[in-house]
């Protein structure tokens, strides 16, 4: 390909809309452009990328023994209906009707699609274990898309399904997804790490994400130096956490005018934030849950909802907590009717002796309150978020925190979405079995992000070699030397006859222009043609990830140079 045939438009200045570096470098180096809110066009840069991700992913699924199919992107509303999510799966479902009114939906996964087709064709145990996966566009309608392709309304993901007979079955098939997801990761040149994690709204009881380690990363990992302990912060276990003993104290009001958060208590009272409850309060389809945890501790909303059985919860107005007779800034556990509101403490708190709370009303606190004599709770359980520092549930070592991009995710699904649509086979004694479900995600546009998060500098984008959209840049220094021109040009043809995917820098611009653009792009190697380099018999040969210059000898034998140089990378 020749730079001045390619549709490749750079820019200088950072996009005003980018804040992630990911999408910064993908606009300023022409790989996207925005159609819409979370929608792109790729363009001919970035569908080289995504294509050898794709390749990647389809030769490990293959290998793994999923058989790829493609499913339509519109769904009938039915399929939705039968397995209940069609009125539970939330705004972000893009919902529409055909001119016989009736109802669609644009995919945002698959589940019900494909349990149905394959409940049309399946029958006996003899027919299982089966596994599909497709690559194709997803669509949910984020409520803020951002952050580029990260967190988009339109997407390309990998979806893969597994039925088994039963749950030995499913275990081998998830065991082969996990490893064919460590490969293809692997392979992407990802520094990543599998993490346990929380189904969400897909269902299910087991789960892993395959996150890559980025800062800018929305979501937080804790992990385990020790016993290799890793999982999302939402779904990592923690222990009830013992204090010390104390000899247990008299309840009694104080007030605390003006003092609404927990820091602002217990420095007007004189306690350290460890010997105070802090409260939340949200709603849910079940009313208002009360949360509290130690005043130093943060609560796990994806743990709450799991504690009561509820999809999701949010922040619930003033008037609940009126209606519950309490108020914001003062709620405390003491007293609270637990037969019209869902009193939800974490387990470290029942724990605790001689604490500080909210009495519900306003300007008033509990102090020398006791969990376990005044707080009558409807549930106990873990809803914290783990800590720094926090042990480690395995191996009681403290855990360390990092940011990752989840760029996979794998489930049990089990027999979720067979037993609510029927998807049954007959097993050796004839008699009707629910198939055993799995579900695999990877995110192919969001994997080609995350690269970019983990390998950039201050000059654009450093692409790992099995990803790159093209291998080598050729640069003839100097367009008005007729020798130098004409040296490049064979170099390229026969770097491409080689099997080496490359381009050549056949515009007549400055010398400084093309290199910036080839570092802005991030080809793993640029070989520069130039008047004093072949005077010399040699070429220039950088390598975009170490900046390391290596003058090669331009003789038979410069190809396979080359290839040791890119496989070296």
């Amino acid at each position: 390909m020749r730079i001045s045939e390619m549709y490749a438009p750079t820019l200088r200045e950072v996009p005003a809309e980018a804040e992630v570096i990911s999408h910064k470098l993908m606009l300023r180096a022409g790989f996207i452009r925005k159609a819409a809110g979370g929608m792109y066009t790729y363009l001919p840069l970035a569908l080289r990328v995504l294509k050898k991700i794709e390749q990647i992913v389809r030769e490990e699924m293959d290998k793994a023994g999923a058989q790829e199919l493609l499913m339509p992107i519109v769904q009938p509303a039915e399929i939705w209906q039968e397995s209940g999510r069609w009125s539970v799966y939330g705004d972000e479902m893009f919902r529409l009707k055909d001119r016989h009114n009736r109802e669609f939906c644009l995919g945002p996964t698959h589940e019900e699609l494909v349990t149905t087709l394959i409940r049309a064709d399946v029958r006996s145990y003899r027919q299982l274990p089966l596994n599909v996966y497709q690559i194709q566009n997803k669509y949910r309608d984020e409520r803020r898309p951002r952050f580029g392709l990260m967190r988009g309304r339109e997407f390309i993901m990998k979806d893969s399904y597994s039925f088994d007979r039963d749950e030995a079955g499913l275990d081998v098939a998830y065991n082969k997804m996990y490893d064919a997801y460590t490969n293809i990761f692997s392979r992407c040149g990802l520094n990543f790490r599998p993490v346990e994690a929380d189904s969400g709204a897909i269902g299910g009881s087991g789960s892993h994400e395959f996150m890559a380690i980025a800062d800018s990363g929305e979501a937080e990992i804790v992990y385990c130096e020790k016993c290799q302990y890793a999982a999302n912060v939402e779904k990592a276990e923690l222990f009830p956490l013992e204090a010390a003993a104390e000899e247990m104290q008299a309840l009694k009001e104080v007030e605390t005018p003006n003092c609404k958060t927990i820091e602002a208590v217990c420095e007007f009272l004189h306690l350290p934030v460890v010997k105070s409850v802090k409260a939340v309060a949200f709603k849910s389809e079940k009313g208002l849950i009360l949360c509290f945890v130690r005043g130093d501790h943060e609560v796990n909303e994806i743990k709450v909802a799991n504690a009561c059985g509820v999809p999701e919860v949010e922040m619930a107005p003033e008037e609940m907590l009126t209606a519950a007779q309490t108020v914001g800034g003062f709620m405390g556990p003491v007293g609270m009717d637990t037969t019209k509101t869902i009193v939800l403490i974490d387990n470290t708190v029942m724990k605790m002796h001689n604490v500080c709370c909210g009495a519900n009303k306003v300007g008033v606190h509990y102090v020398n309150a006791n969990p376990e004599r005044d707080f009558k709770a409807t549930i106990v359980a873990d809803i914290r978020l783990m800590q720094e520092g926090d042990p480690c549930p395995h191996c009681g070592a403290p855990v360390k925190v990092a940011r990752g991009i989840e760029v996979g995710q794998v489930f049990k699904l089990f027999t979720k979405y067979s037993s609510a649509l029927k998807a049954t086979y007959l097993d050796e004694a004839g008699k009707e079995q629910p198939m055993v479900m799995g579900c695999y995600g990877i995110g192919v546009s969001r994997t080609m992000a995350a690269a970019i998060e983990q390998y950039n500098d201050k000059d654009g984008i450093i692409w790992p070699v099995s990803i790159a959209p093209y291998a080598v840049i050729v640069v003839p220094v100097q367009m008005k030397d007729a020798v130098s021109v004409a040296k490049a040009e064979e170099v390229y043809q026969q770097l491409c006859q080689a099997g080496i995917e490359t381009v050549i820098d056949d515009r007549d611009e400055r010398p400084g222009v093309k290199f910036k653009d080839a570092d802005l792009i991030g080809y793993p190697l640029r070989v520069v043609v130039g008047p004093k380099g072949l005077a010399e018999g040699k070429l220039e040969v950088k390598a975009r990830k170490t900046g390391s210059v290596e003058m090669v000898d331009l003789d038979s034998q410069y190809i396979d140079k080359i290839k040791s140089l890119l496989a070296a990378l």
